[in-house]
Protein backbone atom coordinates (compact mmCIF):
# COMPACT_ATOMS: atom_id res chain seq x y z
CA UNK A 1 0.00 0.00 0.00
CA UNK A 2 1.50 3.46 -1.03
CA UNK A 3 1.65 6.59 1.11
CA UNK A 4 -1.80 8.30 -0.56
CA UNK A 5 -3.63 5.24 -0.29
CA UNK A 6 -2.11 4.68 3.83
CA UNK A 7 -3.13 8.64 3.99
CA UNK A 8 -6.21 8.37 2.38
CA UNK A 9 -7.83 5.24 4.10
CA UNK A 10 -6.22 6.49 7.52
CA UNK A 11 -8.00 10.05 7.47
CA UNK A 12 -11.39 8.52 5.43
CA UNK A 13 -12.29 6.25 8.69
CA UNK A 14 -11.42 9.26 10.90
CA UNK A 15 -13.81 11.67 9.07
CA UNK A 16 -16.71 8.46 8.77
CA UNK A 17 -16.30 7.60 12.18
CA UNK A 18 -16.77 11.36 13.05
CA UNK A 19 -20.17 11.43 11.11
CA UNK A 20 -21.12 8.30 12.86
CA UNK A 21 -20.81 9.89 16.30
CA UNK A 22 -23.39 11.77 15.00
CA UNK A 23 -21.61 15.30 13.91
CA UNK A 24 -22.88 16.77 11.20
CA UNK A 25 -20.95 20.57 10.98
CA UNK A 26 -17.49 21.10 9.74
CA UNK A 27 -15.73 24.32 9.63
CA UNK A 28 -12.82 24.74 7.50
CA UNK A 29 -10.36 27.54 7.23
CA UNK A 30 -7.88 26.58 3.92
CA UNK A 31 -4.50 25.73 3.87
CA UNK A 32 -2.24 23.51 2.64
CA UNK A 33 -0.94 20.64 4.95
CA UNK A 34 -4.90 20.35 6.33
CA UNK A 35 -5.66 18.98 2.59
CA UNK A 36 -6.33 15.54 3.49
CA UNK A 37 -8.70 16.27 6.29
CA UNK A 38 -10.94 19.22 4.17
CA UNK A 39 -11.01 17.21 1.23
CA UNK A 40 -12.32 14.03 2.75
CA UNK A 41 -14.82 15.82 4.95
CA UNK A 42 -15.86 17.84 2.22
CA UNK A 43 -16.44 14.44 -0.15
CA UNK A 44 -18.65 13.21 2.88
CA UNK A 45 -22.23 12.96 1.77
CA UNK A 46 -23.16 13.07 5.96
CA UNK A 47 -21.19 16.12 6.77
CA UNK A 48 -22.02 20.20 5.93
CA UNK A 49 -19.23 22.30 5.40
CA UNK A 50 -18.86 25.88 6.08
CA UNK A 51 -15.55 27.74 4.68
CA UNK A 52 -14.87 30.72 6.93
CA UNK A 53 -11.23 32.12 5.51
CA UNK A 54 -10.15 33.79 9.05
CA UNK A 55 -9.61 30.92 11.49
CA UNK A 56 -10.36 33.68 14.38
CA UNK A 57 -13.57 33.96 12.98
CA UNK A 58 -14.26 30.34 11.84
CA UNK A 59 -13.64 29.47 15.23
CA UNK A 60 -16.21 32.03 16.53
CA UNK A 61 -18.57 30.76 13.78
CA UNK A 62 -18.63 26.93 14.85
CA UNK A 63 -19.21 28.33 18.34
CA UNK A 64 -22.10 29.94 17.77
CA UNK A 65 -23.64 27.21 15.70
CA UNK A 66 -22.95 24.82 18.35
CA UNK A 67 -24.28 27.19 21.07
CA UNK A 68 -27.54 27.34 19.38
CA UNK A 69 -27.60 23.71 18.53
CA UNK A 70 -26.20 22.30 21.46
CA UNK A 71 -24.47 19.85 19.61
CA UNK A 72 -20.42 19.27 18.41
CA UNK A 73 -19.33 20.89 15.54
CA UNK A 74 -16.15 20.52 14.19
CA UNK A 75 -13.06 23.08 13.23
CA UNK A 76 -10.58 22.32 10.86
CA UNK A 77 -7.31 23.92 9.93
CA UNK A 78 -3.86 23.84 8.51
CA UNK A 79 -0.40 23.87 10.74
CA UNK A 80 1.03 27.40 12.60
CA UNK A 81 -0.17 30.36 13.94
CA UNK A 82 -3.99 29.32 11.97
CA UNK A 83 -4.25 27.21 14.99
CA UNK A 84 -3.42 29.70 17.38
CA UNK A 85 -6.39 32.09 16.22
CA UNK A 86 -8.91 29.32 17.60
CA UNK A 87 -7.73 29.91 21.09
CA UNK A 88 -9.80 32.95 21.94
CA UNK A 89 -13.06 30.97 20.89
CA UNK A 90 -11.79 27.92 22.36
CA UNK A 91 -11.24 29.84 25.79
CA UNK A 92 -14.94 31.04 25.45
CA UNK A 93 -16.38 27.52 24.31
CA UNK A 94 -14.56 26.21 28.00
CA UNK A 95 -15.70 28.61 30.21
CA UNK A 96 -19.32 28.74 28.27
CA UNK A 97 -19.51 24.45 28.39
CA UNK A 98 -20.10 24.90 24.43
CA UNK A 99 -18.97 21.14 22.60
CA UNK A 100 -15.81 22.01 20.02
CA UNK A 101 -13.88 19.40 17.79
CA UNK A 102 -10.82 20.74 17.40
CA UNK A 103 -8.93 18.90 14.61
CA UNK A 104 -5.47 21.08 13.62
CA UNK A 105 -3.06 19.58 11.28
CA UNK A 106 0.66 19.78 11.89
CA UNK A 107 4.13 19.26 10.73
CA UNK A 108 5.29 15.62 10.77
CA UNK A 109 7.77 15.13 13.71
CA UNK A 110 10.60 15.49 11.88
CA UNK A 111 10.49 18.71 10.83
CA UNK A 112 9.43 20.21 14.23
CA UNK A 113 12.20 22.53 15.88
CA UNK A 114 13.95 22.47 12.93
CA UNK A 115 13.03 25.89 11.39
CA UNK A 116 10.67 24.47 8.87
CA UNK A 117 8.09 26.64 7.77
CA UNK A 118 4.84 26.84 9.53
CA UNK A 119 6.09 24.65 12.04
CA UNK A 120 5.54 25.61 15.93
CA UNK A 121 4.61 23.70 19.04
CA UNK A 122 0.91 22.64 18.36
CA UNK A 123 1.22 19.67 21.64
CA UNK A 124 -1.22 20.58 23.59
CA UNK A 125 -1.73 24.23 22.16
CA UNK A 126 -4.62 24.93 24.18
CA UNK A 127 -3.52 24.60 27.48
CA UNK A 128 -6.34 23.22 30.54
CA UNK A 129 -9.15 25.01 27.81
CA UNK A 130 -9.83 21.64 26.20
CA UNK A 131 -11.57 18.85 27.60
CA UNK A 132 -9.18 16.31 25.80
CA UNK A 133 -5.61 16.41 23.74
CA UNK A 134 -4.81 14.07 21.64
CA UNK A 135 -1.63 13.67 19.46
CA UNK A 136 -2.84 11.61 16.69
CA UNK A 137 -0.34 9.02 15.00
CA UNK A 138 1.69 8.74 11.89
CA UNK A 139 -1.04 7.53 9.12
CA UNK A 140 -1.01 3.69 8.62
CA UNK A 141 -3.97 2.08 7.24
CA UNK A 142 -3.77 -1.96 8.44
CA UNK A 143 -6.81 -3.00 9.95
CA UNK A 144 -5.50 -2.38 13.98
CA UNK A 145 -4.81 1.23 13.49
CA UNK A 146 -8.14 2.01 11.14
CA UNK A 147 -9.60 0.94 14.36
CA UNK A 148 -7.20 3.15 16.40
CA UNK A 149 -8.73 6.04 14.47
CA UNK A 150 -12.41 5.50 14.35
CA UNK A 151 -11.70 5.05 18.35
CA UNK A 152 -10.22 8.92 18.49
CA UNK A 153 -12.69 10.39 15.95
CA UNK A 154 -15.66 8.07 18.26
CA UNK A 155 -13.81 9.65 21.55
CA UNK A 156 -14.06 12.80 20.52
CA UNK A 157 -17.66 13.40 19.63
CA UNK A 158 -18.36 11.60 23.03
CA UNK A 159 -15.97 13.47 25.15
CA UNK A 160 -16.70 16.62 23.50
CA UNK A 161 -20.85 16.28 24.36
CA UNK A 162 -20.74 14.27 27.69
CA UNK A 163 -20.99 15.56 31.06
CA UNK A 164 -20.50 19.14 31.04
CA UNK A 165 -19.64 20.03 27.03
CA UNK A 166 -16.72 21.54 26.01
CA UNK A 167 -14.17 21.87 22.81
CA UNK A 168 -11.58 18.77 22.48
CA UNK A 169 -8.45 19.44 20.67
CA UNK A 170 -6.63 16.63 18.28
CA UNK A 171 -3.25 17.17 16.27
CA UNK A 172 -2.68 15.94 13.00
CA UNK A 173 0.70 15.41 11.44
CA UNK A 174 0.83 14.72 7.88
CA UNK A 175 3.83 13.92 5.22
CA UNK A 176 3.39 15.16 1.79
CA UNK A 177 2.13 13.96 -0.22
CA UNK A 178 -0.82 15.52 0.92
CA UNK A 179 -3.68 14.90 -1.76
CA UNK A 180 -6.09 11.98 -0.41
CA UNK A 181 -7.32 9.25 -3.67
CA UNK A 182 -10.80 9.57 -3.19
CA UNK A 183 -11.81 7.31 -5.92
CA UNK A 184 -10.07 4.36 -3.95
CA UNK A 185 -12.29 1.16 -3.43
CA UNK A 186 -14.42 1.26 -0.28
CA UNK A 187 -12.85 4.75 0.51
CA UNK A 188 -14.83 4.85 3.94
CA UNK A 189 -14.23 1.48 5.28
CA UNK A 190 -16.10 -1.31 6.67
CA UNK A 191 -18.67 1.15 8.01
CA UNK A 192 -19.69 -0.06 11.76
CA UNK A 193 -23.79 0.09 12.26
CA UNK A 194 -23.15 2.17 15.25
CA UNK A 195 -20.01 4.62 16.55
CA UNK A 196 -17.08 2.77 17.65
CA UNK A 197 -18.44 4.63 20.92
CA UNK A 198 -21.81 4.36 21.86
CA UNK A 199 -23.12 6.50 25.13
CA UNK A 200 -26.40 6.32 27.09
CA UNK A 201 -25.84 8.50 29.58
CA UNK A 202 -28.16 9.12 32.61
CA UNK A 203 -28.73 12.26 34.47
CA UNK A 204 -27.62 12.97 37.84
CA UNK A 205 -30.63 12.77 40.81
CA UNK A 206 -30.49 12.88 44.13
CA UNK A 207 -31.05 9.65 46.30
CA UNK A 208 -34.22 10.15 48.41
CA UNK A 209 -32.46 11.01 51.58
CA UNK A 210 -30.59 13.06 49.91
CA UNK A 211 -33.58 15.17 49.17
CA UNK A 212 -35.24 14.62 52.22
CA UNK A 213 -32.07 16.26 53.86
CA UNK A 214 -32.68 19.35 51.62
CA UNK A 215 -36.04 19.49 52.92
CA UNK A 216 -35.56 19.46 56.41
CA UNK A 217 -32.63 22.33 55.57
CA UNK A 218 -35.52 24.61 54.03
CA UNK A 219 -38.53 23.56 55.83
CA UNK A 220 -38.19 26.48 58.60
CA UNK A 221 -36.89 29.05 56.15
CA UNK A 222 -39.97 31.05 54.41
CA UNK A 223 -37.87 34.02 53.19
CA UNK A 224 -36.23 32.31 50.25
CA UNK A 225 -35.28 33.26 46.77
CA UNK A 226 -35.13 31.12 43.95
CA UNK A 227 -31.95 32.57 41.39
CA UNK A 228 -31.88 31.46 37.73
CA UNK A 229 -28.39 32.22 35.87
CA UNK A 230 -27.35 31.91 32.22
CA UNK A 231 -28.24 28.52 31.10
CA UNK A 232 -30.01 26.71 27.89
CA UNK A 233 -31.89 23.89 29.44
CA UNK A 234 -34.96 24.56 27.07
CA UNK A 235 -36.97 22.38 30.05
CA UNK A 236 -35.89 24.28 32.95
CA UNK A 237 -38.24 27.20 32.44
CA UNK A 238 -41.66 25.05 33.22
CA UNK A 239 -39.70 23.32 35.93
CA UNK A 240 -38.51 26.01 37.92
CA UNK A 241 -41.58 28.33 37.35
CA UNK A 242 -43.57 25.13 39.05
CA UNK A 243 -40.86 24.66 41.09
CA UNK A 244 -41.78 28.67 42.50
CA UNK A 245 -45.14 28.22 42.32
CA UNK A 246 -45.36 25.21 44.67
CA UNK A 247 -42.89 27.12 47.52
CA UNK A 248 -44.76 30.53 46.63
CA UNK A 249 -41.33 32.26 46.27
CA UNK A 250 -39.71 34.49 43.78
CA UNK A 251 -37.95 33.86 40.86
CA UNK A 252 -34.73 35.91 39.75
CA UNK A 253 -34.48 35.36 36.38
CA UNK A 254 -31.17 36.50 34.22
CA UNK A 255 -31.82 37.17 30.82
CA UNK A 256 -30.04 34.65 29.37
CA UNK A 257 -31.62 32.06 32.23
CA UNK A 258 -34.27 31.12 29.03
CA UNK A 259 -37.21 32.22 31.72
CA UNK A 260 -38.31 35.46 31.06
CA UNK A 261 -39.61 34.11 27.36
CA UNK A 262 -42.05 31.37 26.67
CA UNK A 263 -45.05 30.25 27.58
CA UNK A 264 -45.17 29.17 31.18
CA UNK A 265 -46.06 31.55 34.02
CA UNK A 266 -44.55 33.95 34.91
CA UNK A 267 -46.12 36.36 37.70
CA UNK A 268 -43.53 35.22 40.09
CA UNK A 269 -40.63 35.87 37.66
CA UNK A 270 -38.52 38.80 38.66
CA UNK A 271 -37.48 40.59 35.76
CA UNK A 272 -35.87 43.95 37.18
CA UNK A 273 -33.82 42.79 40.40
CA UNK A 274 -30.48 44.46 38.86
CA UNK A 275 -32.47 48.04 38.69
CA UNK A 276 -33.48 48.00 42.71
CA UNK A 277 -30.83 46.19 44.24
CA UNK A 278 -28.41 48.87 42.85
CA UNK A 279 -29.56 50.38 46.05
CA UNK A 280 -27.75 49.18 49.40
CA UNK A 281 -30.16 50.43 51.56
CA UNK A 282 -32.88 47.87 49.66
CA UNK A 283 -30.07 45.48 49.22
CA UNK A 284 -29.98 45.18 53.10
CA UNK A 285 -33.83 45.60 53.47
CA UNK A 286 -34.18 42.57 51.36
CA UNK A 287 -32.32 39.96 53.50
CA UNK A 288 -33.60 36.12 52.68
CA UNK A 289 -33.03 33.29 54.55
CA UNK A 290 -31.98 31.20 51.98
CA UNK A 291 -30.74 31.67 47.79
CA UNK A 292 -31.28 28.92 45.42
CA UNK A 293 -29.53 29.31 42.57
CA UNK A 294 -29.58 27.17 38.96
CA UNK A 295 -27.03 28.00 36.15
CA UNK A 296 -24.03 30.26 36.17
CA UNK A 297 -23.75 33.61 38.18
CA UNK A 298 -25.85 36.32 36.21
CA UNK A 299 -24.92 39.10 34.87
CA UNK A 300 -25.89 41.71 37.11
CA UNK A 301 -23.19 43.16 38.78
CA UNK A 302 -25.81 44.63 41.70
CA UNK A 303 -27.32 40.87 42.34
CA UNK A 304 -23.04 39.85 42.95
CA UNK A 305 -23.38 42.35 45.43
CA UNK A 306 -26.20 41.21 46.89
CA UNK A 307 -25.13 38.04 47.54
CA UNK A 308 -22.02 38.93 48.86
CA UNK A 309 -23.49 41.46 51.50
CA UNK A 310 -25.55 38.27 52.91
CA UNK A 311 -22.94 35.78 52.69
CA UNK A 312 -23.97 34.16 55.90
CA UNK A 313 -27.41 33.52 54.43
CA UNK A 314 -27.21 29.61 53.26
CA UNK A 315 -26.54 30.20 49.76
CA UNK A 316 -27.69 26.49 47.32
CA UNK A 317 -25.94 26.37 43.76
CA UNK A 318 -27.10 23.34 41.27
CA UNK A 319 -25.06 21.95 38.76
CA UNK A 320 -26.35 19.30 36.21
CA UNK A 321 -22.99 17.89 36.19
CA UNK A 322 -20.39 19.65 38.02
CA UNK A 323 -18.63 22.69 38.11
CA UNK A 324 -17.51 25.59 40.91
CA UNK A 325 -18.94 28.74 39.25
CA UNK A 326 -19.55 30.83 42.80
CA UNK A 327 -17.54 34.25 42.18
CA UNK A 328 -19.26 35.77 45.26
CA UNK A 329 -16.52 33.32 47.04
CA UNK A 330 -19.80 32.42 49.79
CA UNK A 331 -19.78 29.72 51.55
CA UNK A 332 -21.84 27.42 49.41
CA UNK A 333 -23.94 23.90 49.57
CA UNK A 334 -23.71 22.60 46.22
CA UNK A 335 -26.06 20.39 44.87
CA UNK A 336 -24.83 18.09 41.54
CA UNK A 337 -28.48 17.15 39.83
CA UNK A 338 -29.80 17.87 36.35
CA UNK A 339 -31.82 21.21 37.56
CA UNK A 340 -35.21 20.62 35.54
CA UNK A 341 -35.17 16.80 37.65
CA UNK A 342 -34.27 18.66 40.59
CA UNK A 343 -37.30 21.25 41.05
CA UNK A 344 -39.36 18.57 39.69
CA UNK A 345 -38.22 16.39 43.01
CA UNK A 346 -38.86 19.24 45.09
CA UNK A 347 -42.04 19.70 43.76
CA UNK A 348 -42.98 16.80 44.11
CA UNK A 349 -41.35 16.03 47.62
CA UNK A 350 -43.88 16.17 50.75
CA UNK A 351 -42.50 19.29 53.44
CA UNK A 352 -41.77 21.40 50.85
CA UNK A 353 -40.83 25.25 51.84
CA UNK A 354 -43.83 27.19 52.69
CA UNK A 355 -43.07 30.81 50.93
CA UNK A 356 -43.79 33.71 53.28
CA UNK A 357 -46.46 35.58 51.61
CA UNK A 358 -45.52 39.31 52.65
CA UNK A 359 -41.97 38.56 51.37
CA UNK A 360 -43.21 37.30 47.55
CA UNK A 361 -45.22 40.81 47.94
CA UNK A 362 -42.62 42.91 48.32
CA UNK A 363 -40.32 41.73 45.35
CA UNK A 364 -43.06 41.66 43.44
CA UNK A 365 -43.97 44.91 43.92
CA UNK A 366 -40.83 46.17 43.89
CA UNK A 367 -40.22 44.53 40.63
CA UNK A 368 -44.14 46.27 39.39
CA UNK A 369 -42.41 49.82 40.50
CA UNK A 370 -39.84 49.32 38.37
CA UNK A 371 -41.13 47.97 35.12
CA UNK A 372 -43.35 50.76 35.70
CA UNK A 373 -40.17 53.44 35.40
CA UNK A 374 -38.05 51.35 32.44
CA UNK A 375 -41.11 50.98 30.32
CA UNK A 376 -42.25 54.49 31.17
CA UNK A 377 -42.19 56.31 27.50
CA UNK A 378 -40.22 59.56 27.37
CA UNK A 379 -41.96 62.37 26.05
CA UNK A 380 -38.91 61.97 23.68
CA UNK A 381 -38.67 60.27 20.68
CA UNK A 382 -34.72 60.42 20.81
CA UNK A 383 -32.80 56.88 20.76
CA UNK A 384 -30.82 55.80 23.99
CA UNK A 385 -29.37 52.38 24.02
CA UNK A 386 -31.97 51.41 26.71
CA UNK A 387 -35.07 52.72 23.99
CA UNK A 388 -33.22 51.06 21.18
CA UNK A 389 -33.29 47.45 23.31
CA UNK A 390 -36.76 48.28 24.12
CA UNK A 391 -38.13 49.02 20.34
CA UNK A 392 -35.94 46.05 19.45
CA UNK A 393 -38.05 43.47 21.81
CA UNK A 394 -41.22 45.34 21.04
CA UNK A 395 -41.26 44.35 17.17
CA UNK A 396 -38.98 41.08 17.59
CA UNK A 397 -40.51 38.15 15.89
CA UNK A 398 -41.62 35.14 17.39
CA UNK A 399 -39.72 31.69 17.34
CA UNK A 400 -36.37 33.63 17.21
CA UNK A 401 -32.90 34.10 18.64
CA UNK A 402 -30.97 36.98 20.45
CA UNK A 403 -27.53 36.78 19.94
CA UNK A 404 -26.36 39.41 22.70
CA UNK A 405 -23.02 41.20 22.82
CA UNK A 406 -21.09 41.83 26.17
CA UNK A 407 -20.27 45.42 27.70
CA UNK A 408 -23.04 47.54 27.57
CA UNK A 409 -25.23 45.49 25.42
CA UNK A 410 -26.02 42.72 27.84
CA UNK A 411 -26.58 44.60 30.33
CA UNK A 412 -29.26 46.76 28.60
CA UNK A 413 -31.03 43.52 28.09
CA UNK A 414 -31.07 42.59 31.40
CA UNK A 415 -32.45 45.80 32.52
CA UNK A 416 -35.24 45.68 29.51
CA UNK A 417 -35.71 42.41 28.48
CA UNK A 418 -39.51 42.17 30.35
CA UNK A 419 -41.37 38.60 30.53
CA UNK A 420 -42.68 37.64 27.35
CA UNK A 421 -44.84 34.84 25.93
CA UNK A 422 -42.97 34.61 22.48
CA UNK A 423 -40.26 31.68 22.04
CA UNK A 424 -36.89 33.96 22.50
CA UNK A 425 -33.81 31.90 22.94
CA UNK A 426 -31.16 34.40 24.06
CA UNK A 427 -27.89 33.79 23.64
CA UNK A 428 -24.58 35.03 24.57
CA UNK A 429 -20.80 34.69 25.06
CA UNK A 430 -20.21 34.58 28.79
CA UNK A 431 -18.09 32.11 29.42
CA UNK A 432 -14.91 34.83 29.12
CA UNK A 433 -16.74 37.83 28.44
CA UNK A 434 -14.72 39.20 25.35
CA UNK A 435 -16.14 41.52 23.15
CA UNK A 436 -14.30 39.51 20.17
CA UNK A 437 -16.22 37.07 17.89
CA UNK A 438 -19.38 38.55 18.46
CA UNK A 439 -20.04 38.77 14.86
CA UNK A 440 -18.69 35.66 13.61
CA UNK A 441 -20.85 33.75 16.65
CA UNK A 442 -23.95 35.23 15.32
CA UNK A 443 -23.27 34.06 11.96
CA UNK A 444 -22.27 30.65 13.46
CA UNK A 445 -25.95 30.84 14.95
CA UNK A 446 -28.01 31.90 11.94
CA UNK A 447 -26.55 29.15 9.78
CA UNK A 448 -29.22 26.51 11.52
CA UNK A 449 -31.91 28.65 9.78
CA UNK A 450 -33.66 30.19 12.46
CA UNK A 451 -34.27 33.77 13.02
CA UNK A 452 -31.36 35.73 14.57
CA UNK A 453 -30.88 39.43 15.61
CA UNK A 454 -27.55 40.15 17.02
CA UNK A 455 -27.04 43.44 19.05
CA UNK A 456 -23.66 44.84 20.06
CA UNK A 457 -21.64 47.48 20.29
CA UNK A 458 -19.62 49.60 17.86
CA UNK A 459 -16.11 48.41 19.54
CA UNK A 460 -17.62 44.87 19.20
CA UNK A 461 -18.28 45.16 16.07
CA UNK A 462 -15.58 46.78 14.70
CA UNK A 463 -13.63 43.87 16.36
CA UNK A 464 -14.84 41.32 13.92
CA UNK A 465 -15.88 42.72 10.48
CA UNK A 466 -14.63 40.16 8.95
CA UNK A 467 -17.11 37.82 10.28
CA UNK A 468 -19.36 39.52 7.66
CA UNK A 469 -17.83 37.22 4.78
CA UNK A 470 -19.75 34.56 6.08
CA UNK A 471 -23.08 36.39 5.39
CA UNK A 472 -22.43 36.70 2.10
CA UNK A 473 -20.98 33.51 1.24
CA UNK A 474 -23.79 31.77 2.51
CA UNK A 475 -26.40 34.49 2.29
CA UNK A 476 -27.42 33.72 6.13
CA UNK A 477 -29.89 35.70 7.24
CA UNK A 478 -29.93 37.86 9.89
CA UNK A 479 -30.22 41.55 11.50
CA UNK A 480 -27.24 43.34 13.62
CA UNK A 481 -28.70 46.02 15.62
CA UNK A 482 -25.21 47.76 16.30
CA UNK A 483 -25.51 50.58 19.40
CA UNK A 484 -22.85 53.03 18.00
CA UNK A 485 -21.54 55.10 20.87
CA UNK A 486 -18.09 56.13 19.35
CA UNK A 487 -16.55 54.23 22.36
CA UNK A 488 -16.37 51.98 25.13
CA UNK A 489 -19.89 53.22 26.52
CA UNK A 490 -19.71 50.93 29.52
CA UNK A 491 -16.79 52.94 31.23
CA UNK A 492 -18.92 55.37 31.25
CA UNK A 493 -20.50 53.67 34.43
CA UNK A 494 -17.40 52.61 35.58
CA UNK A 495 -15.51 55.16 38.47
CA UNK A 496 -12.93 55.53 35.85
CA UNK A 497 -15.15 58.09 33.80
CA UNK A 498 -15.42 60.44 37.10
CA UNK A 499 -11.43 60.63 38.01
CA UNK A 500 -9.50 63.75 36.56
CA UNK A 501 -7.25 61.75 34.10
CA UNK A 502 -7.18 63.42 30.49
CA UNK A 503 -5.92 59.93 29.06
CA UNK A 504 -9.55 58.76 29.77
CA UNK A 505 -10.55 59.00 25.86
CA UNK A 506 -7.99 57.53 24.67
CA UNK A 507 -7.41 54.79 27.19
CA UNK A 508 -11.35 53.91 27.83
CA UNK A 509 -13.44 56.02 25.82
CA UNK A 510 -11.50 54.77 22.55
CA UNK A 511 -13.82 56.63 20.06
CA UNK A 512 -13.61 54.94 16.49
CA UNK A 513 -14.96 57.96 13.76
CA UNK A 514 -15.43 55.41 11.62
CA UNK A 515 -18.81 55.05 8.97
CA UNK A 516 -20.06 51.74 9.11
CA UNK A 517 -21.95 51.78 6.20
CA UNK A 518 -19.79 51.08 3.71
CA UNK A 519 -18.68 47.98 5.45
CA UNK A 520 -21.97 47.06 5.58
CA UNK A 521 -21.97 48.00 1.30
CA UNK A 522 -19.06 45.49 0.55
CA UNK A 523 -20.36 42.74 2.32
CA UNK A 524 -23.29 42.82 0.36
CA UNK A 525 -25.75 44.00 3.41
CA UNK A 526 -28.31 46.24 4.11
CA UNK A 527 -28.19 49.63 5.84
CA UNK A 528 -30.44 51.61 7.68
CA UNK A 529 -29.53 54.43 10.29
CA UNK A 530 -32.48 55.43 12.23
CA UNK A 531 -33.15 58.41 14.16
CA UNK A 532 -35.99 58.01 16.19
CA UNK A 533 -37.79 55.08 18.60
CA UNK A 534 -40.46 54.98 15.70
CA UNK A 535 -37.88 54.68 12.65
CA UNK A 536 -35.85 52.49 14.59
CA UNK A 537 -39.42 49.67 15.11
CA UNK A 538 -39.69 49.93 11.14
CA UNK A 539 -36.03 49.90 10.20
CA UNK A 540 -36.17 46.30 12.48
CA UNK A 541 -39.23 45.20 10.89
CA UNK A 542 -38.43 45.88 7.31
CA UNK A 543 -34.86 43.71 8.15
CA UNK A 544 -36.85 40.63 9.01
CA UNK A 545 -38.00 41.15 5.95
CA UNK A 546 -35.34 41.22 4.34
CA UNK A 547 -33.36 38.33 3.03
CA UNK A 548 -29.77 38.17 3.81
CA UNK A 549 -27.43 40.33 5.69
CA UNK A 550 -29.29 43.77 7.29
CA UNK A 551 -27.42 46.38 9.69
CA UNK A 552 -29.55 48.73 11.72
CA UNK A 553 -26.82 51.39 13.02
CA UNK A 554 -28.46 53.24 16.16
CA UNK A 555 -26.10 56.77 17.29
CA UNK A 556 -26.17 57.37 20.51
CA UNK A 557 -24.38 59.76 23.22
CA UNK A 558 -22.30 58.54 25.70
CA UNK A 559 -22.76 60.81 28.18
CA UNK A 560 -26.54 61.60 27.61
CA UNK A 561 -27.07 57.74 27.83
CA UNK A 562 -25.21 57.38 30.78
CA UNK A 563 -27.57 60.44 32.20
CA UNK A 564 -30.61 58.95 31.14
CA UNK A 565 -29.45 55.57 32.93
CA UNK A 566 -28.93 57.02 35.80
CA UNK A 567 -32.36 58.88 35.77
CA UNK A 568 -34.21 56.00 35.62
CA UNK A 569 -32.34 54.17 38.58
CA UNK A 570 -32.49 57.26 40.81
CA UNK A 571 -36.49 57.21 39.98
CA UNK A 572 -37.05 53.83 40.95
CA UNK A 573 -34.70 54.45 44.35
CA UNK A 574 -36.39 57.16 45.02
CA UNK A 575 -39.99 55.71 44.80
CA UNK A 576 -39.23 51.82 46.69
CA UNK A 577 -37.73 53.63 49.35
CA UNK A 578 -40.28 56.01 49.68
CA UNK A 579 -42.92 52.67 49.74
CA UNK A 580 -40.56 50.66 52.20
CA UNK A 581 -40.98 54.02 54.36
CA UNK A 582 -44.47 53.99 54.08
CA UNK A 583 -44.78 50.30 54.64
CA UNK A 584 -43.42 51.10 58.16
CA UNK A 585 -45.74 53.68 59.48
Amino acid sequence: MNHTETLTRFTANFVDELAQGGLTDVVISPGSRSTPLAITITEHADLRQWIVLDERSAAYFALGMAKKRQVPVALVCTSGTAAANYFPAIVEAYYSRVPLVVLTSDRPHELRDTGAPQAIGQIKLYGDYVKWFQEMALPEADAAMLDYVRNKASRAVHTANEGNPGPVHLNFPFREPLIPDMGLDNVWGNKPDEPFYTMAAGKRRLEPEQLNQLNKQLQSLSKGLIVCGPQTDPNLALAITNLAETWQLPILADPLSQVRAGKHTKHLIVESYDAFLRSETLRQQLKPDFIIRFGAMPVSKAYLFYAKEHSDVPQYVVENVAGYREPAGNRTEWIYADAALLCQDLTNSAGSVAGDAQWLSRWQTMNQTSKNHLTASDDTDALTEGEAIRSLLAVLPDASSIYIGNSMAVRDLDTFFMATDKSVDVLANRGANGIDGMVSSGMGAAATGDPVTLVLGDLSFFHDMNGLLTAKHYELNITILVLNNNGGGIFSFLPHASQPNTHFETLFGTPLDIDLRYAVKMYGGTYRQPESTSELKDSLQESYQYQGLSVVEVKTERAANEAWHRRKWQAIEASLLKDEASRHV
